[in-house]
This record gives C-alpha cells, structure tokens and sequence, in this order.
C-alpha cells in the first residue's frame, strides 16, 4: 500500500474547509484552491525544490503591482510569471501566508481567476460530429 505524502502547508487550506464556497482539487502535483469557484491559491508540494516550494496566488497581471505593495515578499513565479510566488523558505512565510488567505476568505478581487473552460477530448468531438451526421430527416408529404 503506497502511503499518501501529506503536504507540509496543508495547515494553510485549514481555515477554508468550513467555507461553503470553498473547494480544492489536485492540479498539476500542487493543491489548488478555488474560492467561490475562482481558482485562487496553490500549495505546492514543498519539497524544498524551487519554485514550487510554498503557495501561489492566482491573479491577474494586473494585480501583480498592487499585491507586490501589499505584500513585497511575493514576486511572480519563475515558471507561471502569470501568478505571485511566496517560498516556504521565506523567513516570514509563517505570518504573511495566512495573511494572504484571509484577503482571499475577505473577497478581495484581485485573488483568483476564472477557470478556463475544460475543452472536449478530440474523441468525445468526433463521437458528437459523427451522431450529427447520422441523424435523418424525415419529411412528411403534405396531405391533399
């Protein structure tokens, strides 16, 4: 039986899973949080390999400004330059993280995106296309 590797910030999502509007997902070997169905934070697994080694904030480019003021100790992720970046090896990662989340629980805007919509698999579109084509029509000749 392969033991499941728990998080080591997984303490972060804590104050979320009473929220109602909260909900989490595995993504990409990382933990992501979506708040009122906003893709808003994720935990990366933390296995002290940089960049993904604390928690992203989801955001639009042009949050970044203004979160940097808030919060100076994010800066954009190297890999996904779309999103802020907090390492866990920050020395005030402990206090500004929960920060963080509280504004995201708060509802500032700035955290969180809208997810893109999942496209279908190239075989579900064929299936689709193929029953489109079989479908008949049927005329009715016109009673005289």
């Amino acid at each position: 039986m392969k033991i499941k590797k728990q998080n080591p910030i997984e303490w972060l999502f804590e104050p979320l899973y009473e929220l109602d509007f909260f909900s989490r997902r595995k993504m990409f070997g990382c933990e992501a949080g979506y708040l009122n169905g906003r893709l808003s934070l994720f935990l990366c697994p933390c296995d002290g390999e940089e960049p993904w080694n604390g928690i992203m904030v989801a955001t639009e480019r042009e949050y970044h400004e203004e979160l940097m003021k808030k919060w100076p100790e994010l800066a954009p992720h190297s890999i996904l330059g779309k999103w802020l970046y907090l390492s866990q090896n920050h020395p005030e990662f402990e206090s500004i993280a929960p920060r963080i989340i509280a504004a995201a629980i708060k509802g500032d805007a700035r955290i969180g995106v809208e997810p893109k919509p999942k496209k279908k698999s190239k075989k579900k579109a064929e299936i689709e296309s193929k029953k489109k084509s079989r479908t008949k029509i049927v005329r009715r000749k016109n009673p005289k």
